[in-house]
């Protein structure tokens, strides 16, 4: 990145790499402050007109205003508000508000920084967690004293919240081995190290996904540009896979919240590897595209997702990065799951490995939530394979074995047990938790645990639509295959759809657009499923019925209990 300090919409990214503040009064006279202020009055103009009337009496213009409240910051930061002889001292309660708002208006905004790492050695991590503390810390100092100063006296509570950034990442230049096709992705810097501050709550643009991946005519990297050094990369291991996913700087926010999702790839583990799949997010390139492409000269699968106000949502993010890799493995010969997947361990000693399918509301999570409180007493712990996507496929002695793809779970709020969000609420980022459809990414499960062959004790389809109790096992793979296939549901509007709808293999994010490719896939595991006597089922969930069947999912929830514990 060129800029020192760059501001699009709510998202602010401060560049660390070059010359940084180290004291108050430099961050008062820097230009980014003046930046600030000049977009905090405007937002006093539409917010809160009266202050910004306050602020721009007997003055030309907004310069006139900045200049002054610059002068005058720097005066507080030295003296009590009695002393400064400026026109603002006549109403300091008034005064007191602009601070408190513009210390609100800031700490609203998603606030990033970026350093470009200069040596390889421990001590730049160091120095590059210590420059941005620094930040913070003169960035609270700030607003401290002038608050103080303005009311003429020091406070008795003090809450210690993050007002420098929310977010940090060092970033280093990474040699890249992929063909001169994909030059324009050259020197875009990767991501080697992300710091949060959580807990962490940021407000895109948009609460749900609307549109469709579909394939492109075009390999969309005939799309792509980076004039002014707008891209950050972000390698993330998905599964066994390895996708370069690019995120333009305006859509920060998706890029910095894969770190709770995704493994963030090492230099080290890259060296000597190219990618299976890259993604294009945040394309600068007019359209409203949300596609994929297998560069088959090359072996890679492209995605693209164009700028558009709707994509600043999470979930094209994660959905955008599940395609390519679905896509990927079903050319390795691997079934991706659209589903969960948890190995239960009872007190007894004994392990059980419960995999779910079925799209988005169907009751994955809530039935394994509701199958923890209902067993307390004899289930010891749930390891989590996989959240939402993962995979089954044949070792190399023809056992079935599932893997997952990713160390966090994105999930709505509404969905989870009260409690469950706030369990790990220190590590978690909210996505407008105020708002309809509010989403969080928690922290779920180990890399090495995703990517582990795990045995699979029972499969079964989450089904939230039929007006039935407990749960049903199939005694035929021809009794069983159809009703995975056809990914039936009761859309609850967390997405495009609504009602009751189908989609292939209950799921669009790769089996759907490829249905021939998936068919044999589906055919071959679940011919093994059946001859391996793996139990193949469905659970009934209710959540798509009246006031979800009135208990229904704990209902489901005590018959599979039941069942694993006598398999």
């Amino acid at each position: 990145m060129k800029e020192n300090y760059y501001n699009h919409d709510n998202i602010v990214i401060i560049n660390l790499s070059g010359e940084h503040v180290t004291t108050v009064h430099q961050l008062i006279n820097s230009d980014e402050f003046t930046v600030f202020l000049e977009r905090y009055v405007w937002y006093l103009k539409d917010h809160t007109h009266s202050l910004y009337e306050f602020l721009c009496k007997d003055h030309a213009d907004l310069d006139a205003v900045v200049k002054d409240l610059k002068n005058i910051c720097n005066l507080l930061i030295m003296m009590n508000y009695d002393k400064v002889d400026v026109p603002y001292a006549k109403l300091p309660k008034v005064f007191l508000e602009i601070v408190e708002q513009g210390y609100q208006f800031w700490r609203r905004m998603e606030r990033y920084s970026v350093m470009e790492e200069s040596s390889s050695d421990e001590s730049h991590i160091k120095q590059f967690i210590a420059v941005d503390t620094t930040v913070n810390a003169i960035a609270l100092d700030l607003y401290r004293t002038i608050q103080q100063n303005v009311q003429g006296s020091s406070d008795n509570v003090y809450r210690q919240l993050q007002a420098g950034t929310n977010a940090s990442l060092l970033v280093t230049p990474f040699p890249s081995p992929l063909p001169a096709a994909y030059d324009a992705l050259r020197g875009i810097p990767f991501i080697k190290l992300i710091m949060l501050r959580t807990p962490l709550i940021l407000h895109p643009n948009s609460s749900r996904r609307t549109n469709k991946f579909v394939d492109a005519d075009h390999n969309p990297i005939e799309d792509f540009h980076n004039d002014e050094d707008e891209y950050f990369c972000y390698p993330a291991k998905v599964g066994e896979m390895l996708i370069w996913c690019y995120f333009h700087r305006n859509y920060m926010t998706s890029c910095t919240a894969c770190a709770n999702l995704f493994a963030l790839a090492k230099p080290s583990e890259m060296i000597g590897k190219r990618p299976d799949a890259i993604l294009l997010f945040g394309c600068q390139d007019g359209t409203d595209d949300t596609t994929f492409y297998h560069d088959t000269e090359n072996d890679l699968w492209v995605g693209k997702v164009s700028d558009a106000p709707e994509i600043d949502y999470f979930g094209y993010t994660k959905k955008a990065i599940l395609t390519l890799h679905n896509l990927a493995m079903m050319q390795r010969g691997w079934l991706p799951i659209h589903g969960a997947m948890v190995n239960v361990y009872f007190k007894d000693g004994t392990k059980k490995g419960i995999m779910f399918m079925g799209d988005s509301g169907a009751g994955k999570s809530e039935t394994i939530e509701a199958l923890s409180h209902l067993a307390d007493d004899i289930i010891d712990h749930q390891e989590t394979v996989f959240d939402d996507m993962g995979t089954l496929h044949l070792d190399k002695d023809g056992k079935i074995r599932a893997q997952g793809t990713e160390i966090g779970a994105f999930v709505r709020l509404d969905d989870l047990d009260k409690g469950t969000a706030y369990k790990d609420l220190d590590r978690s980022i909210f996505f407008n938790p105020e708002k309809a459809n509010a989403r969080v990414v928690l922290p779920a499960v180990d890399y090495d645990t995703v990517i582990t062959d795990h045995k699979v004790d029972c499969f079964l389809y989450a089904n939230n639509y039929t007006d039935q109790r407990g749960m049903h096992l199939f005694a035929t793979k021809e009794e069983a295959e159809p009703v995975f296939k056809e990914g039936r549901r009761f859309a609850l509007g967390t997405t495009q759809e609504k009602g009751l709808s189908t989609t292939f293999f209950a799921n669009p994010f790769g089996p759907m657009q490829r249905q021939e490719e998936c068919t044999v896939l589906i055919d071959r595991i679940f011919t093994e499923l059946f001859k391996q006597d793996i139990p193949v089922g469905e659970v009934y969930t209710c959540l798509g019925l009246p006031e979800k069947g009135n208990g229904g999912i704990e209902e489901g929830a005590k018959a599979l209990l039941a069942f694993v514990q006598k398999k």
